[in-house]
Parts: structure tokens; sequence; C-alpha cells
């Protein structure tokens, strides 16, 4: 069984990662790469790492000629670019897989308030399967879109949802303190992102405003059944690739790490890329992998969730092919298991 695959936006980095991803599937056929540009560069042109390996023009091609030749699309566009494109996609029967954040949240106002976007499928998010694997598998399975999680959620949503949904954890005052590699900026070329701007340097950036706030909030309320409230900081550090995640949570009574340690594995126990460990990961550990490290202390009135991912494969396109295999009835590590 081969699957016809497109590729929309395929410049940025997540693309490259999940064309490389793509290219070790035995079912699937990479049959069209898109972009904005009017040149149709080679794929070469703009990654070179695909010479000798994919003979394609990024092409111009619109919701016909993305039917004509594929079954499913992966959307690698910007926030705001994917909700004008994709009912056309799902009109022709296409399965889609989106990375952009125009289908992750319910709440259209919650959208278009911290996206500054007016939402052109305004009815369509709140039907939409949230892309996590470990935590939405089912509903994947049936899905025909499905919203790819943003990196930051997946780092911080995998080791505090099963703490919360066992009622270890208070819902109210979490406080994410997360560090991201500078791939998670994107390919485009901006101040803050520039080689001599960040060598040699670590700074906070977007506190209190940071877009993936209101989805790690989304994922949480849902798993401790009450509105969750967190305080989100994301920092960048000077290395390629990457997220750690430190979590910090009021515990529920007396509650000790043990439970806590155990709680997680239990949730994990048969997960393929999920390792509860006890000692401290490092973004080393699964970098370059599909896979989270993830751990959980008891200090003393808090508790410490700590899970490292790669940012552009478990975080991004990773997490896009494990959608992908369920979509299809696949092994789910199909492709992603080195």
């Amino acid at each position: 069984m081969t699957i016809r695959v497109g590729v929309l936006g395929a410049t940025g980095y997540t693309a490259l990662e999940l064309v490389n991803i793509l290219l070790k599937h035995p079912h699937v056929e990479i049959t069209a790469l898109t972009t904005r540009q009017e040149s149709r560069p080679h794929v070469r042109e703009i990654h070179p790492q695909l010479a000798g390996q994919l003979d394609l023009r990024l092409e111009q091609w619109g919701p016909e000629e993305l039917a004509e030749h594929c079954d499913v699309v992966f959307g690698c566009l910007p926030h705001g670019a994917s909700a004008s494109v994709i009912p056309q996609l799902l009109e022709k029967n296409l399965k889609v897989i989106d990375f952009s954040a125009d289908y992750r949240l319910n709440d259209i106002a919650v959208y278009e308030e911290w996206y500054g976007v007016k939402h052109v499928d305004a009815d369509r998010p709140a039907k939409t399967v949230y892309g996590l694997p470990e935590l939405f598998r089912e509903g994947i399975k049936e899905a025909q879109l499905v919203a790819n999680p943003g990196c930051y959620p997946t780092a911080s949503s995998l080791p505090l949802a099963p703490l919360l949904a066992a009622g270890l954890i208070e819902p109210n005052d979490i406080v994410i303190d997360a560090k991201s590699g500078v791939s998670g900026a994107g390919r485009s070329p901006k101040l803050g992102t520039l080689y001599c701007e960040v060598n040699e340097s670590f700074s906070a950036y977007a506190v209190g405003t940071h877009r993936h706030m209101p989805e790690i909030e989304q994922n949480l309320s849902l798993f401790s059944g009450k509105e969750a409230s967190v305080i989100f900081t994301p920092h960048l550090v000077p290395m390629q690739r990457g997220i750690l995640s430190t979590c910090y949570a009021k515990p529920v009574g007396d509650v000790d790490e043990a439970t806590l340690m155990a709680t997680l594995q239990k949730q994990y126990a048969d997960e393929p890329f999920i390792e509860v460990v006890e000692n401290l990961p490092a973004t080393r550990d699964v970098s370059g992998t599909n896979r989270c490290h993830m751990t959980v202390r008891r200090v003393k009135d808090r508790v410490v969730a700590i899970a490292v991912i790669d940012n552009l494969i478990k975080g991004a396109s990773g997490a896009a092919v494990q959608n992908f295999n369920l979509m299809h009835g696949f092994d789910e590590t199909t492709a992603l298991l080195a």
C-alpha cells in the first residue's frame, strides 16, 4: 500500500525534517512540495541535504492540483494561512495533518485574541482532533484533519496531563519554565535569532504573551476537569534544537515522589516514544529522535516535572508522521524508530 503525500510550505526546518522521515517510510511516495515562490525551485536548491534523494520542484499548486497528485497533505504553512486552504483540501477528500495553530484551539475567540487574525474556518477547530498521539490516539485514528501540536505544549502536556488526571497536582498556579533551541523560531531570518545575537547568550522571551500558553492551558484543563491556570515562560538557548520543560505545580495532599513516578510510569508503560527515567533528562538524550524523556520530583511544597524533546521531531515532524501512521492503520513507529 502506497500513500501519495504532499507537503505545503516545504521550505522550512520542519518541512525538511518531515521529508527526511517520509523518505524512510515504506508506504509513502512524496508527490508534491509547494511554495509561494514563483520560480519553482528544485528541492535541492532549498534543502541541499536532499540532493539525489528527491527529484521534485516546489510548485504553487492549489487544491485541484494537490487532489490530483496526493492522498494526504502535511500543512507547514504559517498561522492564518492554513485555514484558508484546508477546507478546500478536505472537500477533495484529502486527509490533512496541519502544523499551524489554526485548528488547535477550540475557542475561536481565544485563537483570534492570541494570533491577531480573523479565523476564516471558525466552525471547524472545535471538531478537530488534537494530534498528540499518547493522549488522543483513538480520535486520531478516525480523523480526516489532525491539528499537530505545538512543540512547547508537547513538552509540557506530556508530563503534566497524567498527574492532573490522577488528581495528584492542582490545576491552578502551574509554572512552566521552558528552554528551546533556535530552530524553534523557524528558518526565516530575524534579528533576535541571528548567530551574533544568540551565540554566548541566554534569554527569556514573550513572557506572558507566548501563543502556546492558551494551547497548554486547554490541554491541562481537559485532563484536570477544571480550568487550568499556567504561567509559561520560554527561553532561547544557543543550540540548534531541543526543548527542556521544567514544570512546577502544587501537590494535592501529601502525595510522595514514588506515587508521582509510578503514575507517569503506568501512563506511559506501553508507549514506544516515552521514557520515564530516574535521572534528570537532557536534550542531548533525545536529539534527532521522536522520543520524550521525563521525570518528576517532590521538592518541599512543589511537584517538579521535567521533560525533554527534539522540537523539530517529537515537537513537530515526528509527531506528524506518528499521526499519519495512526490515520492509515500502520504501525505507529514506522519510519520513526532509529
